[in-house]
């Protein structure tokens, strides 16, 4: 079966590293195929035995409201579709455009890059829920090629559990469904000999398993995603993205996520983890 990955997203949210990262993964790369002409361009990549294709789409693209008919009619052509959309704060963009002084592609006179921006976003809305979104603000390149690389081995025969780490300071990601907070539990931060350690060193998961507090947070986090996940499953959701924030997201938050992920890969789900602040 052909694996097809569209890439979009906002403009400056690095949608260029992703079709590179692609690229040396073996993938066959399109940058910025009008939506119109997808369906006819994957029938003929297909008939030229291409198996890995990833297709760049944005808004220089026309016709992206009728993206999501064309992705039905590739999937009933018996393609594996999946849709990449990266996002990033409006802070970051403009940052990044100002370092890069490259115009943003709706940007004129009568509009400042910031309402370019936002406006962009309302363009793209339509896409945003269609397939596995990535916020890039706090992302280095290399983070962002590593998650790319997980995203391309991962089986995407059903609903991934996606488990994500951060810290409040540095902003609550964009590309989650469910945000919990532990920053009302015992901080190893605190303590000199933990605090440059992570949630994944073992003295500092001796620490918070020793807190009967954790422990509840962590019963009561399990059974809200147990109760409600066969909701998702239903509404045929490709991924769920839980999102653990702590104060600088090194030690409760990364503690929360790998032990989440390892609960529920027990049970036989797919998961995915990501620790934005960890380097």
């Amino acid at each position: 079966m052909m694996q097809l990955i569209i890439v979009t997203g906002l403009s400056g949210s690095g949608k260029s590293i992703v079709l590179r990262a692609l690229e040396d993964s073996g993938y066959y790369c399109v940058d910025n195929l009008p939506p119109s002409l997808l369906p006819a361009a994957a029938q003929h990549l297909r008939d030229a035995k291409r198996e890995r294709v990833a297709v760049s789409i944005d808004t220089r693209s026309t016709a992206l409201e009728s993206l999501p008919q064309y992705l039905a009619e590739l999937q009933a052509l018996d393609i594996d579709v999946q849709v990449l959309f990266l996002e990033s704060s409006v802070e970051t963009l403009v940052k990044r455009f100002s370092e890069t002084r490259r115009p943003h592609p709706l940007s004129d006179n009568a509009t400042t890059l910031a309402e370019s921006i936002r406006q962009e976003r309302a363009l793209l809305d339509v896409l945003a829920e269609l397939g596995h979104r990535i916020d890039t603000s706090n992302l280095s390149p290399n983070t962002l090629r590593g998650w790319v690389k997980d995203f391309v081995n991962l089986d995407h025969g059903g609903m991934t559990l996606l488990f994500s780490s951060f810290g409040f300071k540095h902003g609550i990601p964009l590309d989650t469904d469910y945000v919990f907070d532990v920053r009302c539990l015992p901080n190893p931060h605190y303590d000199p000999a933990l605090k440059p350690l992570t949630g994944r060193d073992q003295p500092v998961i001796t620490f918070l398993q020793q807190q009967e507090a954790v422990h509840a947070m962590f019963n009561d986090i399990q059974q809200f995603i147990a109760n409600w996940l066969p909701c998702f499953v239903r509404d045929n959701r490709s991924y769920l993205t839980i999102a653990i924030g702590c104060t600088g997201g090194q030690h409760r938050s990364v503690y929360f996520v790998e032990r989440l992920a390892a609960s529920f890969k027990e049970q036989g789900q797919r998961v995915l983890i990501r620790h934005r602040e960890l380097r």
